[in-house]
C-alpha cells in the first residue's frame, strides 16, 4: 500500500500557463521552478511547461539542474550572489543573471569578458533585493563599460501586489518606470499576483510563479474564481479506524476528547510527510468524496480524523490531504500559513508519480 503520493497534473500546468497568457497577452513569460519547481519538481514542471518562454530560478545549481535536464529556454538566475568563477559558468551554459549589487559588477569585470546576458535589478521600495532607483544611471554605465556584458532588461519585484488595495504597488511602480524610462532594454515586473491585479505592472516579461501550480496569488480571490486549477494531489491511505468511546482522548498531548461514541480514523501521513505540525483540529480532510475534520495534533506519521461524517469509508481507501476538491490554499488558511510552503515542506518519504 503506498503511503503518501503526491500526483503532479501535467495538463493543470498547461491550462495555468495560458491563464497567464490570457490575462498578460503579449507578454513572454517566464515561469518561476525555483524550490524545486515550488516542490512540484523542476524538471517535471519545466518539461510540462515547454510551451513558456523561458524560466527563474534562484541559484546557479538549479539553472544547471535544468539545462542538464534538456531546457533550452532562456533561464534567470535571481537571487544569487554569483562570484567571477560563477559568472564564466553562466556564460558558458547561455544563462541569464540577475545584477541586484555592486560586488556583482565588480564579479562580472572579473570574468574574461565572456558574453554574457544580465538583467538590472531595481529596488523601487520592497527593499530587500536591487539598487536604488537613483543609482540606475550609474550602473548602467558600468555595466555598458563591461566587455561582453548584454543588458537584457530592468526588473523589480512587488511587495504588496496580492492586495489591490494596498497604495505600494503603485508607488513601486511609478518609481520603477521613473527609472527606467527612455533606457534600452525589457522590462520585467509582474509575479503571478501583478499578472491578474495590477495591468500595468506587466511589462514585456511577466514571471508568475504560485498560480502556475494553481494557488491563488490574492488574498480574497479564490484559485476556483480565478479558474487556477490544482497541480499537486496529495493523498495518503486510511490505516486503521475505531469506535472509542465518549470522553476519551485522542493523539499526543490529549489536546482532543471524543463528545460522543464515535468512529476514529487514521490517515498514513504526517510531519514526517511534510503535512503540517501546526494544522489544528478542524483543519479538513477529503475522504470517500466527504470532507472530515482532522482531530488532535498531527504525529509524525499519522493524524487522526473524525468519520462521523463518512463512517462507510473503508480501511487502504486514499484520503485527500490537498488537491482537486480540497484547495492547499483552504489548508495553508488553516494551518497558519500559505500553499508555497505546503508544497516546498513535502519530504523524500512521499512518493511522487505523474498525470
Amino acid at each position: 500500500m503506498i503511503r503518501a503520493q503526491a500526483v503532479i497534473d501535467r495538463a493543470a500546468l498547461a491550462h495555468n500557463l495560458q491563464r497567464v497568457r490570457d490575462h498578460a497577452p503579449g507578454c513572454r513569460v517566464y515561469a518561476a521552478v525555483k524550490a524545486d519547481g515550488y516542490g512540484h519538481g523542476a524538471t517535471t514542471v519545466a518539461h510540462a511547461l515547454h510551451q513558456a518562454d523561458g524560466f527563474a530560478v534562484s541559484s546557479l545549481d538549479e539553472a544547471l539542474q535544468l539545462r542538464w535536464a534538456g531546457i533550452e529556454q532562456p533561464i534567470a538566475i535571481l537571487s544569487q550572489m554569483l562570484d567571477a568563477e560563477s559568472c564564466a559558468t553562466a556564460a558558458e551554459h547561455a544563462l541569464e543573471i540577475v545584477i541586484f549589487h555592486d560586488a556583482q559588477v565588480e564579479a562580472l569585470a572579473a570574468s574574461a569578458g565572456r558574453p554574457i546576458r544580465i538583467w538590472v535589478k531595481l529596488d523601487s521600495g520592497m527593499h530587500r533585493l536591487g539598487f536604488a532607483c537613483e543609482r540606475a544611471d550609474e550602473i548602467a554605465q558600468r555595466l555598458q563599460a563591461l566587455p561582453g556584458v548584454q543588458i537584457m532588461g530592468w526588473l523589480t519585484h512587488f511587495a504588496c501586489a496580492d492586495d489591490p488595495d494596498d497604495g505600494l504597488t503603485d508607488r513601486q511602480l511609478r518609481a520603477f518606470k521613473d527609472a527606467t524610462r527612455g533606457r534600452a532594454g525589457d522590462r520585467s515586473m509582474a509575479n503571478s499576483a501583478a499578472v491578474l491585479a495590477w495591468p500595468d505592472a506587466h511589462g514585456d516579461v511577466v514571471r508568475p510563479g504560485i498560480m502556475l501550480y494553481g494557488s491563488s496569488p490574492i488574498h480574497d480571490r479564490s484559485a476556483h474564481v480565478l479558474d487556477l486549477r490544482p497541480v499537486m494531489h496529495l493523498s495518503a491511505p486510511l490505516i486503521a479506524r475505531q469506535t472509542i468511546a465518549a470522553g476519551e482522548p485522542i493523539g499526543y498531548g490529549a489536546t482532543w476528547r471524543t463528545p460522543e461514541t464515535m468512529p476514529v480514523g487514521v490517515i498514513g501521513i504526517g510531519y514526517g510527510d511534510g503535512y503540517p505540525r501546526h494544522a489544528p483540529s478542524g483543519t479538513p480532510v477529503l475522504i470517500g468524496g466527504r470532507r472530515v475534520p482532522l482531530i488532535g495534533r498531527v504525529s509524525m506519521d499519522m493524524i487522526t480524523v473524525d468519520l462521523r461524517g463518512a463512517a462507510d469509508v473503508r480501511i487502504g481507501e486514499r484520503a485527500t490531504l490537498w488537491g482537486p476538491g480540497l484547495p492547499a490554499d483552504e489548508i495553508a488558511a488553516a494551518a497558519g500559513t500559505i500553499a508555497y510552503e505546503l508544497f516546498c515542506r513535502l519530504t523524500p518519504r512521499v512518493r511522487f508519480s505523474l498525470a
